[in-house]
């Protein structure tokens, strides 16, 4: 009975270990609240520990899940203007086509899905992203939504020594004076 309680009490403290060991990729979020509406993104936030990520880890010329684990997701309670294309105000899956002189921002319609499950048929838009090299290394991957002006918010992705970002013009809602 006493190697039975002792495999068991080893199994339960080993458990107990794993569970206090911080994620590799934990969840994070963005949003910004414009009167009283907001556009918010949820995704997995990866971390560098000494990888090489663009090219290699994250390849060129494939689309890319732009987080880790679940897929990325965008919500929006405005019509937003993308590139030339309106996305209507809902629900969208985010994901990236990196290169290395240009990336793509794709907005697909399916939601929910763990984000390697990727349908290219349910991409809503695909809109070039600008990029800039950074000085400094971004260890975690990091998602923020910022003002640009007073109908424009500015999505952007930093990760490694890379900044990628996409205009979102609002076209509905107070901030453009209609209502």
């Amino acid at each position: 009975m006493k190697p039975l309680l002792h495999i068991l009490s080893g199994t339960l403290f080993s458990s107990f270990l794993l569970a206090q060991q911080p994620l590799a990729s934990p969840r994070d979020s963005t949003q910004i609240d414009l009167n009283g509406k907001r556009i918010f993104i949820d995704y997995g936030a990866p971390s560098k520990r000494g990888r090489e990520i663009f090219g290699s880890l994250v390849p060129y010329t494939r689309w890319w899940r732009t987080g880790a684990n679940e897929a990325t997701s965008l919500k929006t309670d405005f019509d937003l203007l993308v590139g030339d294309t309106v996305l209507p105000k809902g629900a969208y899956t985010l994901y990236t086509l990196p290169s290395e002189k240009q990336w793509k921002l794709i907005i697909n319609n399916q939601t929910g899905q763990w984000g390697t499950v990727y349908v290219p048929e349910m991409d809503f838009v695909r809109a070039p992203m600008k990029m800039k090299k950074l000085r400094d290394v971004v260890e975690r991957m990091k998602i923020t939504l910022e003002k640009n002006g007073e109908n424009s918010v500015m999505l952007k992705i930093e990760w490694d020594r890379l900044l990628v970002w996409a205009e979102f013009k609002i076209v509905n809602g107070k901030q453009n004076g209609t209502k």
